[in-house]
Parts: structure tokens; C-alpha cells; sequence
């Protein structure tokens, strides 16, 4: 009798092929959950610079380019207008205060010294024609005021003699009463000629105070003119070097037209052009310094020119001492311009990872230099070789600091030799 055989359920075949696939399920379940699903990318090592972090002392500068500018400029304006005729000063020449640098001509301002001469002529002579005539009418009423005192004194006589007879009864009273009116009346007159005399005195003297007021006002006023004349003459107003003229020979020159300029060389500044960016953290008396042929030579900022354009604002520094004797208007200079006080700290070597990533992460090298892995890191001042770094490294790490072009979305680099 036949038996009956049972197939098997788990052959070596199954078990095997079962086993794979729990593997695999597996090991892509533990990929899932585990696994590294960073973006990577290959680099290679040659095209990129890897620096290590380290603890030193960082210096708060910045490095500006300045150019040396005169310690003071002079501009030269004409204050009258008129035609070119003369220029005796050539640019670039040495002058002193006071030199002519050149002569104009304005014939409509020697017509109105001219008017205005004849205007003061007439008018003094006005003064001495009233001084005449008040001298005269003086010597007038003198001589009248001397003839009523003689009759008066000769009437007043006569009255008197007839009031001692009429009150005698030798004369009559028609004739008493004619030589007293007499009196009266010359009396009455000799008041009036005196009050007459004070009037016309006081009348003179207020004409006369007027136009000695207007005579003045007109010597003034020539002066004015005189000296308006004398600016025709343009000149230095300082010693220094006549930079340039502005000027030919001929030329018409309106009032106020700039003629040249002159560069006080008593000593000289450097201005420079600084990135916005340093604007709340420049002020006056910072220090700086630049090297020439071999020599450092001190500075200080005195000016800062606030405006800020192309993203760049302005300042004058000048020299603290003493100044290069072979310098040059116009010579340009890297200033080292300190803006704090220098302090120990975690620094960064400068690089180009700064433009793609604001100083808010960089790649760190593992230990085997095979991978750089992405980092959050904080980053403080900066000078023209190192950052500050805040949070994120420590010394002994080592960052790629080379620039991130296409790196913004990468994780991890993959270092290739």
C-alpha cells in the first residue's frame, strides 16, 4: 500500500529566497531611517583651499586706499567782472600773499567811479555855496540887528526926554505919545530880527548837517566803488602753490566765475573712499598709518563727509607728525585705519566662502580630510586677512575657504585627490 507524502512548505529554496528579501527590505527600511540623505558633491582638492582655525590676536583694521590731497585749498573767485588783460602768475608757480595773479578791465566801472566823482564834486560844492550863504545872511541880520540897536538906542532917548516934559506940561500928549510908539516899535523889531536870526541859524545848521551826511555817504560810496576797481586786480589771499588758472588772455569773466586755486603746502591730507558698511564705526581721531619708501608715518581721521554714495562715504585723515618730503598731490596709499582695540579670539583666514554664505556657515573638514561637511558658525568683525569668529569653531579646525560657487545647496563635499 502506497504512503501518502506530505510536499514540504519550506524548502531550502524558500527559505533562501525568503531570507533575501528580508535582507533587502531590510536593509532599505534601516537606509530609510538611518542612512545619509545629504547632498554630496565631488571636488577635488587642488581646486580648493583649506585653511585651519586658530586662536590669535585680531587686530580691528581695515585697509582703504587714500589719496593726498593739500592740507588746504584756496579757490580764487572773481569778485567783479570784466575782460582778461594781463596774467602774470602761470600755474604751478609759487606765490606768496598778496601777489597779483591777474589783472581785468571793466570799463562801465571806471564810467560809474566817474559819475560818481562828479555827483560828490556837485554836492561838496552845494555844502560850501550853503556855507556862503549862511555866513552871509549872518553878517545880514548883524548888520541889521546893529542898526536897530543904534536907532532903538536913539528913539528909546528920545522917549525918555519926552516923558519927563509931558509930565511937565511942556509938550503935548500927541507928541509923548508919537516918540513912545517909536520906541515900542523898534523894540518889537529888534525881538524880532534876534527870534528871525535864531530860526535861520537853526534852518542852516539841519541843511548843513544833511549834506555833510550826504557828502559822506557819497565818499563812502566812491570808496565802495574805488575798491571794486582794486578787485580787478586778482590776487593771492594766501602763500601756497597757484594749482591752476582758469583764464586766457581776452576772456570776458563774469562776478563770481571761478579763476583758479591755490594749494596751501604747509602739509598735507589723505582723503579715502570706505564701504558703507564702516560708517557707525569711523569717527574722529581714529588712527592710521601707511608705509612709504620704507617708513610707516602716522594719521588720524579729522573729517568724516557723511553723504554716502555708491555705497561708499568719505574722510580726511592728516598726518600727526611729520609728513614724506617727496610726497605728491595726487599720490595714492593703502591706510591701514584701526577701528578698536586689538583682543585674542578664534580667527578665520579670509576667503571667497564669505560672498555666497553672509559669514553664516562653511564647510569643516572631518579628521581624514576625505569629506567637508556644512556648518552653522557666527562671525564678528573683520579685517583685511581674518574673520572673528563668534560661535561654530574652534581652533585646530579646518574650513575650506575658497569660493562657494554652486555650493549653496551641497551638504557634504566629497574630497577627491
Amino acid at each position: 500500500m502506497d504512503k501518502k507524502i506530505e510536499k514540504k512548505k519550506w524548502t531550502i529554496k524558500k527559505i533562501i529566497w525568503f531570507s533575501f528579501i528580508g535582507i533587502f527590505a531590510f536593509l532599505v527600511l534601516y537606509n530609510l531611517i538611518f542612512g545619509d540623505r545629504s547632498s554630496k558633491l565631488n571636488v577635488q582638492k587642488e581646486r580648493i583651499t583649506i585653511e585651519k582655525v586658530k586662536k590669535g590676536i585680531f587686530q580691528d583694521y581695515i585697509s582703504v586706499t587714500g589719496t593726498v590731497l593739500p592740507i588746504k585749498t584756496i579757490y580764487l573767485d572773481a569778485i567783479e567782472g570784466g575782460r582778461v588783460e594781463e596774467i602774470l602768475i602761470e600755474s604751478g608757480t609759487r606765490v606768496e600773499e598778496g601777489n597779483i595773479i591777474l589783472r581785468l578791465s571793466n570799463t562801465n566801472l571806471h564810467l560809474s567811479i566817474m559819475n560818481r566823482e562828479a555827483g560828490l564834486a556837485e554836492q561838496m560844492n552845494n555844502l560850501r555855496n550853503t556855507h556862503l550863504s549862511m555866513e552871509q545872511t549872518k553878517l545880514d541880520l548883524k548888520k541889521q540887528l546893529l542898526e536897530i540897536n543904534f536907532l532903538l538906542t536913539k528913539y528909546e532917548r528920545d522917549y525918555l526926554n519926552k516923558k519927563s516934559l509931558f509930565e511937565k506940561d511942556f509938550i503935548s500928549e500927541e507928541d509923548f505919545l508919537t516918540s513912545k510908539e517909536q520906541f515900542v516899535y523898534f523894540s518889537n523889531k529888534k525881538d524880532l530880527l534876534i527870534e528871525t536870526q535864531k530860526q535861520d541859524s537853526l534852518f542852516r545848521n539841519v541843511q548843513i548837517e544833511q549834506l555833510e551826511e550826504s557828502v559822506n555817504r557819497m565818499q563812502e560810496n566812491l570808496q565802495l566803488v574805488r575798491m571794486k576797481l582794486e578787485n580787478l586786480n586778482v590776487r593771492a589771499s594766501v602763500s601756497g602753490q597757484l594749482a591752476y588758472v582758469n583764464a586766457e588772455v581776452g576772456e570776458a569773466i563774469g562776478q563770481g566765475q571761478r579763476l583758479g586755486q591755490i594749494n596751501v603746502l604747509d602739509s598735507y591730507k589723505i582723503r579715502a573712499d570706505i564701504d558703507e558698511h564702516y560708517i557707525s564705526r569711523v569717527t574722529t581721531e581714529l588712527l592710521g598709518e601707511f608705509e612709504f619708501s620704507n617708513t610707516n608715518y602716522g594719521l588720524n581721521v579729522k573729517k568724516i563727509f557723511p553723504e554716502v554714495n555708491n555705497g561708499r562715504f568719505s574722510i580726511d585723515l592728516e598726518f600727526n607728525e611729520n609728513f614724506p618730503e617727496n610726497i605728491r598731490i595726487g599720490q595714492t596709499f593703502r591706510v591701514k585705519l584701526e577701528l578698536g582695540e586689538s583682543k585674542e579670539c578664534t580667527l578665520i583666514p579670509r576667503g571667497g566662502f564669505y560672498q555666497a554664505t553672509g559669514g553664516q556657515w562653511i564647510f569643516v573638514v572631518d579628521r581624514t580630510e576625505e569629506t567637508a561637511v556644512k556648518k552653522d558658525i557666527r562671525l564678528g568683525r573683520q579685517n583685511p586677512k581674518y574673520y572673528e569668529v563668534l560661535e561654530g569653531l574652534n581652533p585646530g579646525d579646518k574650513v575650506i575657504i575658497s569660493n562657494y560657487d554652486n555650493y549653496e545647496r551641497i551638504d557634504k563635499l566629497v574630497l577627491k585627490d
